[in-house]
């Protein structure tokens, strides 16, 4: 494959952005839009693979540790440090893991029996997809996020924008589930679309995009209605599909009266008012809110384990997410319980009846009672 020179690929990144503006969209550019876009989304993957060879790209990451982890994300003196500190055992061990250009804070959260690590990420700025400021190790640590928390200024609603848009360029898809578009390389026969669905984009222009990311001989399926943007999401298959919520923070700072500006604010950016999350960090208000919030919307479950001769721990619940199977029980118990499980026992919300012998697919609910029994 030819090497780009990297000045020679970022002046073409900017030249096809510009071209991409300067098209109007409409039926008959379509085709045309999408080859553009395509060939956008191969130069930025090119790009990021050299930079992050010549040792400036995203090869960065931080240990996750406990059952969860979470990244606060926000402009620089939002309070976060603050936040972190105030809600988690940050200032009692800090362990500040060394970047190039930055550090990246974490405090473990603990709360109803879940260990939740929080990512103080320094500020984002704009610009920071095409790697200033250390902006690409920032959000390649936000990429291995269960769960985005926004942290906004109450007098600062603008920044969720620059914010969400940054993600996007990196990559970070918010609050969406991926694209249900798949394709299947074959031999012969050229590229056919298959849709469940009536598209409103044109078959010629699918098959362009796909000749685009170099597909000659190919089957895609098309299972919901996709535009330009999602069609190309699908292909590349290299998103991060991540939830987030919105924190408001400096909230005592103002007036009554003015509370209803900041509604208004949240509703011009597509926020509804009633799902932020109002909160003073420095006088610690609204943190049980967002800690419940968090909890939540992380989908984690407790399972109480009945351990041979001990019983059944109720106080150090394992701690897994909605949808995970007592096979993922016995991946993060790790062991023999991986290595030799035999079948498992299951009482509960999950269970048809009190001790329930299972598979490792029987899926766990909340509050379950698990015995997990083994080879000797």
């Amino acid at each position: 494959m030819a090497e780009y020179p990297l000045m020679g690929l970022e002046e073409e990144i900017e030249e096809l952005e510009q071209e991409i503006a300067d098209t109007p969209y409409n039926k008959a550019t379509e085709e045309h839009i999408g080859r553009l876009k395509a060939k956008l989304a191969e130069k930025k993957d090119k790009l990021e693979a050299q930079q992050s060879g010549s040792g400036g790209g995203p090869g960065y990451a931080v240990e996750k540790h406990g059952d969860a982890t979470v990244a606060l994300v926000g402009f620089p003196s939002v309070g976060k440090s603050t936040l972190i500190n105030a809600m988690t055992n940050a200032d009692s061990e800090v362990a500040e893991y060394e970047f190039t250009t930055l550090n990246v804070n974490p405090g473990m959260l603990q709360y109803r029996g879940a260990n939740i690590q929080m990512l103080d990420v320094p500020g984002l700025i704009e610009g920071a997809a095409g790697g200033r400021g250390g902006g690409k190790e920032v959000l390649s640590v936000v990429r291995t996020a269960d769960l985005i928390v926004f942290v906004l200024s109450v007098f600062e609603i603008d920044q969720y924008e620059r914010l969400s848009e940054e993600l996007y360029r990196n990559k970070v898809r918010l609050d969406a589930d991926p694209p249900n578009v798949s394709v299947r390389k074959k031999h012969k026969d050229g590229i056919s679309v298959n849709a469940s669905v009536d598209l409103d984009l044109d078959e010629e222009t699918i098959k362009s995009v796909l000749r685009e990311h170099g597909y000659v001989n190919a089957d895609v399926t098309v299972g919901e209605q996709v535009d330009i943007d999602r069609l190309i999401d699908g292909i590349m298959d290299n998103r991060e599909y991540l939830p987030s919520i919105v924190a408001v923070n400096k909230a005592d700072l103002i007036e009554p009266d003015y509370k209803g500006t900041v509604d208004e604010n949240l509703r011009e950016h597509g926020l509804d008012p009633d799902d932020a999350i109002f909160i003073s960090a420095e006088l610690e208000k609204g943190l049980d809110a967002l800690k419940e919030r968090i909890y939540d919307e992380l989908g984690l479950i407790r399972i109480y384990m009945d351990k041979p001769g001990r019983g059944i721990d109720r106080e150090d619940p394992l701690m897994l997410f909605e949808g995970d199977t007592v096979g993922d029980a016995c991946k993060k118990i790790g062991g023999r319980f991986d290595e030799r499980f035999r079948f498992a026992r299951v009482s509960g919300p999950s269970a048809k009846h009190d001790d329930q012998q299972v598979g490792r697919d029987h899926e766990l609910a909340d509050e379950d009672v698990l015995r997990i029994v083994v080879d000797r």
